[in-house]
Parts: structure tokens; C-alpha cells; sequence
């Protein structure tokens, strides 16, 4: 019979060329940074932290990053040496707002405590120097409390909160903030809150009722500027076009749906649309589309010759550089790379169960940022409309965003990693 406890664990062969830190002090060994999100509807949460982290890679000394999240597409994404991943059992956000395992056949309650025993047990092993919590203070269901609880009693990391710029109608987020107790976490476990967005689109303080001591530790930090990293590539552009289908200089129109589990209803109407004489379109899916509704606009294609259809881009900026016109709806990733690239948009945003998109693209609308179609008067005879329409080329917007998230965030950790002080007297920020 096999006996565990007499069985010695195998020793690891190690590489003769690699070079651990483990000897060096915290005070000089690399930076152990941790970046959560709970990721329960989408990928807009793992693809964010994903590009901070990639900004981060550029300090100096480089740290180490351990990305930890709930959506197993992580693997799908090319992860740079510097920063590993550890992916959670996954959570799902149905449409009706209710929350259920993602895969297995077991009570929320035990994947709760599954996920929250795993966050903990890596970051206790990985003992960090800084966690940045991407929007859920206390981690999904409060997952986060036992490992923020263990990251104050070490009172050696430093925590801090990223927020989107918009979270959802004003009466929303107050009644969630404080019924989840946000602003005692945000006082009790975090020395900043960085929102990731310009202080023009909006203002948490006034908007969602948050704390003096909350506001106190509040950085906006612009919006993700999601080309920072993406230097053009003609030869790979050009593979990646020829790839897809699409011909030298010809106008192109770009939908995308963000992950994709509710753009069925804009992809399908954009297939349906009839585009502008001599333009092709390209229907960017996501990966968390349904397989049915993927092979239904597959179907749509076949007496469609100038439309293309692409499940999944790890990186879709090339696309999007080459569009001429795209529609949208408007979560936050895809918003902050039509804003980088001053894309001639129209957004189609998400109204339930949130109405975040909603108001972060009539807002942006209001700006003459955007254009923006409600989805209750969505079809495609709209959509061709918009299309059709020449665009004003005197028409400008009427302020330039702050897009300077990426260094910005880099200077902040910078900071943090010289600042004592004692978290719930004195948070550090300027």
C-alpha cells in the first residue's frame, strides 16, 4: 500500500545556469508584486492587470509579478519572463446578476472557500511587497479578507486598489460600496486607491459616496494606454491582415464585443448590416462567445464574402489601427484602445446588469469623443446608417484625455517601495 508520509519528496533538478534571489534581503532582493482580480464576467479585469504588469516589468530593478485571477483564458495570452500566473477555480456572472461556478458541480460556498484558500496560501508562500486589487476591495465575496488580514498582521506589504473610472450608476455603487463595507476595507487594508481613468469623465468621491479617509488615499492615474507596448510592425501587420483575409487598401470596419459572452446580439447585427460600397468588415468575437453563436455567424459569412470572422487576438491594437471605422460596446479595455488610437467609434453599450458602459459611452459621447447607440435601438440598418455617414472632419473633441496610466502607476510603485507609515493613519499619497 502506498504510505505518503514514509514516501520522501523527490528532489527538483535544478538548472545550472539559473540564479535564485531567495538569499538576498527584501530590502534588496526584486520586488514581489501581486496584482488579483476576481474576474467574473469577461476578461476586461485579467486583461488589465495583464498590461500593468507588463508596465511594471519596465522598473528598475525589474521585480517579480504573480498574476492571480479567475479566468482560465489567462493561458491564452502570452505571458512575458518576469510574471507567472496562478489561475482560480472560475466564478460566473449570469446575466441575471447571480453569481454560480463557472465548471464544477459544487456549492458557491465551497468554491468560495477553495479560491480564498489558494489566494492565501500563494501569497503567504510568495510574500509580497505590494497587492494591487483590481475594484473588489475584499476580493469576490469577501475571498480576499483572510490573505489581507495576513498581508497587515506581516505589516511589510504595501496594498493598494485599482478602480475603473466608472462603476456603475451612482445609486448602484453607493448602496454596493456600503452594504460590502468598502470604505472600513479600504481604511483598514489599503494605503492607495488608484482610478484608472481622468477626473473629467467622472468623480468617485461625490459620485459613490466615498469616505474623507477614502478620498484621502484616492490617485487618478489617466486611462491604460493600451499601445504602450505594441510598437508597429509592418511585416507582422501585414501577416497578420493576409491571415485574416483582408485586402491591400481597402476600407475596413471593425465590430468588437470585448470577451464576448453578450455581443452575440451586436456581432449578429453588424453581420447583417450592409456596409458601405467597397468596405469589408471584420467581426471580432472573443473567446467567451458561445460555440453556437460563433458557428451561427460562421453560417451568416457564407453569402457574405466581404465580411471576416476572428474568434480571439491576444493582442486585437494591429486591427484596430487598421480600421476605419469601429463599433464597439464599451467596456473599459476596449474604450481605453479606441481612445489611444482616436478611432472613429460608435459604442453599443452593455445596459444590464450593469449600466457602467452605458454611462462611461455617453459620457464620452457628451465629449465628442465617441458616437453612441443605445442597444434597445439597436439593428442593422442603424449600424449601416452610422457607417454611411461621412465624418466631419472640422468636428472635434472637446478635450484631450489623460493617457498616462502606464507610467504613472510604474512611478507610484516606485514610491511606494521607500514610504513608511502606518496604514491607518497616514496614507501615502500626495
Amino acid at each position: 500500500m502506498f504510505n505518503a508520509r514514509k514516501t520522501p519528496l523527490a528532489q527538483p533538478h535544478l538548472d545550472p545556469g539559473y540564479v535564485s534571489t531567495e538569499w538576498l534581503t527584501s530590502a534588496t532582493r526584486p520586488r514581489r508584486i501581486v496584482l488579483y482580480s476576481h474576474d467574473t464576467q469577461g476578461l476586461g479585469h485579467m486583461r488589465r492587470n495583464l498590461l500593468l504588469a507588463r508596465a511594471l516589468l519596465r522598473l528598475t530593478p525589474r521585480p517579480n509579478i504573480l498574476l492571480i485571477g479567475g479566468a482560465r483564458e489567462m493561458g491564452a495570452f502570452v505571458i512575458p519572463e518576469g510574471i507567472d500566473c496562478l489561475t482560480l477555480p472560475a466564478l460566473h456572472k449570469a446575466s441575471d446578476g447571480l453569481y454560480r461556478p463557472r465548471s464544477l458541480s459544487i456549492s458557491l460556498r465551497r468554491m468560495l472557500d477553495m479560491r480564498a484558500s489558494a489566494i492565501k496560501a500563494a501569497v503567504a508562500s510568495y510574500d509580497p511587497d505590494l497587492l494591487l486589487t483590481d475594484k473588489v476591495p475584499l476580493g469576490a465575496f469577501g475571498e480576499l479578507r483572510p490573505t489581507l488580514d495576513w498581508l497587515r498582521e506581516r505589516k511589510k506589504a504595501r496594498c493598494v486598489l485599482g478602480l475603473r473610472e466608472i462603476l456603475d450608476e451612482p445609486a448602484v455603487a453607493r448602496r454596493e460600496w456600503a452594504v460590502e463595507g468598502n470604505n472600513a476595507a479600504v481604511e483598514t487594508y489599503y494605503d492607495q486607491v488608484w482610478i484608472y481613468g481622468d477626473h473629467r469623465i467622472a468623480d468617485p468621491v461625490r459620485e459613490y459616496g466615498f469616505s474623507a479617509a477614502v478620498a484621502a488615499r484616492l490617485i487618478y492615474t489617466g486611462y491604460l494606454n493600451r499601445g504602450a507596448f505594441l510598437e508597429e510592425d509592418p511585416q507582422a501587420e501585414a501577416a497578420l491582415f493576409a491571415k485574416i483575409g483582408l485586402p491591400e487598401g481597402v476600407p475596413m470596419a471593425l465590430c468588437c464585443v470585448g470577451g464576448g459572452q453578450d455581443g452575440f446580439a451586436l456581432a449578429r447585427s453588424f453581420a447583417r448590416a450592409v456596409l458601405p460600397e467597397g468596405m469589408v468588415g471584420v467581426i471580432l468575437t472573443g473567446p467567451l462567445m458561445a460555440a453556437s453563436e460563433q458557428a451561427a455567424l460562421q453560417q451568416m459569412l457564407t453569402d457574405r464574402p466581404w465580411l471576416r470572422l476572428v474568434t480571439f487576438l491576444e493582442e486585437p491594437t494591429p486591427l484596430m489601427r487598421r480600421a476605419d471605422a469601429v463599433i464597439a460596446m464599451a467596456g473599459y479595455n476596449t474604450v481605453c484602445e479606441i481612445l489611444t488610437l482616436a478611432r472613429r467609434a460608435l459604442l453599443v453599450p452593455r445596459v444590464v446588469p450593469r449600466r457602467e458602459q452605458l454611462i462611461r459611452a455617453q459620457r464620452l459621447r457628451d465629449l465628442g469623443l465617441v458616437d453612441m447607440l443605445h442597444p434597445r435601438r439597436l439593428s442593422a440598418a442603424a449600424l449601416a446608417t452610422w457607417l454611411a455617414r461621412t465624418p466631419d472632419p472640422e468636428q472635434a473633441a472637446a478635450i484631450q484625455l489623460d493617457m498616462g496610466a502606464l507610467d504613472r502607476v510604474a512611478e507610484l510603485v516606485q514610491t511606494l517601495s521607500f514610504c513608511q507609515f502606518d496604514i491607518k493613519e497616514s496614507p501615502c499619497a500626495d
